[in-house]
């Protein structure tokens, strides 16, 4: 089926899925005078949704499903050094499976890349010279790249394992993002982006499922062994294998790309405004585009909005710029309008903390013994630690926002339990000099309870107040 065939086939479909209910008729009328198109397009419609499988799925899958698809490996198979373990997935380049390195003892995703896309030797070197291209890329945002290796005549390319869960996995679940986790998100997607621009290389075909949230919050984008490779200025282009090819998934392509024509970092910038609008909002913008992203993200909307223009020239030019325009846009926005509660419950604790201090300094001098001087000791240098841990989490907090939800959740635990042990210690305190001073010791233990009521009640309920609850549970 020819470029202008497959335009025809989604334009068909789209149209039959704006006019509602049951629109076959018209189909085979609008698309009498081509059979391969009228088939097509009436098979699309009977089996997918209102969510236009055509558009989620890319170009390579659909025509996969038309030429048959390639069998699948059996676990336990052994591909040269690589031990087949089960399948994670299928997509437009072929079959996804876990296997086993045996030789270095390490997990691995093993693509094997489909029979149709290598039978001719110029789109095999094609795939060949472009997943060199892809393993030199070195960035913690991008899958990384092991190896292409030639089996029995069949390619497999061979890359990292990236256990998670991927983006279009969070968007169903129903569940939008803060502001600070969208911000968190497209900062990290744009940074591996302008990794790999920087290197020429062009994903071509992001999306929601090639980008994988790993276990510690951090998202990596898959499929960068299969992009392309922009050659240096002022050299030709290597041929496709096919001229005028369309190669990507519909609802994610930039213009050019539905148009088959040239191809430059630019395409990825509009596909990072598609996939950021929808994680941030749960639909695709071309489904409701009126869709606001909600009150704190005006600035990233801005950014969306530039990434989305339809002439390439007016989008950001790379990765780099985008991230630039990002960083901007984060250092300028009040991303938590209630963090200044925050940041002034942090002064008073500090405050709390030099008054234990000083209460404990006035108890050892009243009752001088070995355990109000290690009394003393020990709530001093507790307050010193608690009061170096809150600084550093408000110089986080202004500088990095970005990082600060995951500093946040790595050093509350530690600041509670501080807290708690200071306040035991100062009530102790309170108790020890009872006999002597009972100023002295109601002081001490009022400054212990409220310390300990500040860790356990106050200071939760202003966290999630300023920073959103979900956002900041462990």
């Amino acid at each position: 089926m020819t470029a202008d065939q497959l335009r025809r086939v989604r334009d068909l479909f789209e149209a039959a899925l704006d006019r509602g209910g049951d629109a076959r008729g018209w189909l085979a009328a609008a698309a009498a005078d081509d059979p391969s198109v009228r088939d097509d397009v009436l098979s699309l419609f009977e089996h997918h949704s209102m969510a236009g499988r055509f558009l989620e799925d890319g170009i390579e899958e659909l025509t996969t499903e038309l030429l048959g698809e390639e069998r699948a490996i059996v676990p336990g198979t052994t591909l040269g050094a690589y031990a087949i373990e089960r399948e994670l997935g299928r997509g437009g380049m072929g079959r996804v499976y876990l296997a086993r390195d045996e030789k270095l003892q390490r997990l691995v995703a093993l693509k094997a890349i489909a029979p149709h896309l290598v039978s001719d030797p110029r789109q095999r070197q094609r795939l060949q010279r472009e997943a060199v291209a892809a393993a030199r890329l070195t960035h913690p945002g991008i899958c990384t790249v092991y190896a292409l290796e030639e089996i029995d005549g069949a390619l497999y390319l061979v890359t990292e394992f990236v256990d998670g869960r991927t983006l279009r996995d969070e968007i169903r679940t129903g569940r939008r993002p803060s502001p600070a986790e969208v911000r968190r998100t497209a900062a990290d997607l744009a940074g591996a982006l302008a990794s790999a621009h920087a290197a020429g290389v062009i994903h071509r075909d992001l999306k929601p499922e090639n980008i994988m949230r790993t276990a510690d919050g951090r998202v990596k984008i898959l499929d960068f062994g299969l992009a392309h490779i922009e050659p240096p200025e002022g050299a030709l282009a290597p041929a496709l294998s096919v001229p005028g090819a369309i190669l990507g998934t519909p609802a994610y392509m930039a213009p050019e790309q539905l148009h088959a024509g040239a191809v430059d970092a630019r395409a990825d910038i509009y596909a990072f405004g598609l996939v950021l609008y929808e994680f941030a909002t749960g639909v695709h913008p071309f489904h409701e585009p009126t869709t606001a992203l909600g009150a704190g993200l005006a600035d990233v909307d801005a950014v969306i909005r530039r990434c989305l223009q339809q002439a390439p020239g007016d989008r950001y030019a790379s990765g780099a710029e985008l991230a630039s325009a990002l960083g901007r846009a984060d250092r300028t926005a009040s991303t938590w309008p209630h963090a200044d509660w925050w940041r002034l419950h942090q002064s008073v604790i500090v405050a709390l903390y030099v008054g234990c201090t000083v209460v404990a300094w006035t108890i050892k001098a009243r009752v001088e013994t070995p355990l109000t001087l290690m009394l003393f000791l020990a709530i001093g240098a507790a307050s010193t630690v608690g009061s170096v841990l809150r600084g550093h989490l408000a110089f986080t907090e202004r500088v990095n926002r970005g990082g600060f939800v995951r500093e946040l959740r790595q050093t509350r635990p530690r600041v509670r339990a501080i807290d708690l042990v200071e306040g035991a210690l100062i009530a102790l305190g309170g108790v020890a000099v009872a006999a002597v001073s009972a100023v002295s010791a109601a002081i001490a233990i009022g400054l212990g309870v409220g310390v300990a009521v500040a860790a356990l009640v106050i200071e939760p309920s202003i966290t999630a107040a300023a920073f959103g609850g979900d956002e900041v549970k462990p």
